[in-house]
């Protein structure tokens, strides 16, 4: 499996995403979106922009709300053709999304555990159980409601295709290259392992977009999965 590459852009502005984007040229077509870009820079039209150019665009928003508010949010979203939309993964906002995204191309993912987390973090916010069984109970729970995929740590991704299966994306970010930082990441792979380990799409941002040479940097990762 090769796998596919998705580069976060993590940064405030317009400007600095599309200046991203420009240098990842015929390297990088897939690029996610997130609260720091889609709140603060203009991600919205950014993204709707990206799209129209043929390019990718992963909203990664999480999306959490009664039932109407997700599927209203979940429709709006899947009218600007978006490829990916991230969901957090309690069965009732996932049904409520999977109603909305109907008969368009929208790849909806249930988020699992935050990479950020590790076992005192759930023990912290109240979860009698561990990282690795609320993981595989959300991917279980994704899987039943219709979901294209899942978000998780490259550690769980092994134990998610086993219950899933070929058919679900399996998305991974926490993904550092071979000697990389670990940032504010707890739970975090290589790009290779995480393939070996049955990720479908390897999530990357920080050793990309902060890079001195942001090009070169996306051409070493994907040398690395093309390894795997």
């Amino acid at each position: 499996m090769t796998g596919e590459l998705i580069v976060g852009l993590d940064v405030s502005t317009r400007a600095e995403a599309e200046a991203v984007v420009d240098a990842l040229d015929g390297v990088v077509d897939f690029f996610k979106i997130g609260y720091q870009l889609f709140y603060g820079g203009d991600g919205l039209a950014l993204g709707k922009a990206l799209i129209a150019a043929g390019k990718r665009v992963f909203f990664d928003l999480k999306l959490l709300d009664i039932d109407n508010t997700v599927e209203k949010g979940v429709a709006a979203l899947a009218e600007t053709g978006a490829a990916m939309l991230t969901i957090h993964a309690y069965p009732h906002a996932m049904a409520a999304a999977v109603r909305a995204a109907k008969g368009s191309r929208l790849c909806l993912l249930g988020v699992t555990v935050l990479t950020s987390m590790d076992e005192a973090d759930l023990k912290e916010a109240g979860y009698a159980t561990t990282v690795a069984d609320l993981v595989a109970r959300r991917a279980g729970q994704a899987q039943k409601a219709g979901m294209g995929g899942v978000v998780a740590s490259a550690a769980e991704a092994g134990r998610i295709r086993a219950l899933v299966g070929p058919g679900m994306a399996v998305v991974t970010p926490g993904i550092r290259p071979a000697g990389g930082e670990r940032g504010d990441q707890k739970r975090v792979m290589t790009p290779a392992d995480a393939l070996r380990a049955g990720a479908s799409h390897l999530v990357v941002a920080r050793p990309i977009v902060r890079a001195s040479a942001p090009r070169q940097a996306a051409q070493n990762i994907l040398a690395e999965m093309a390894a795997a």
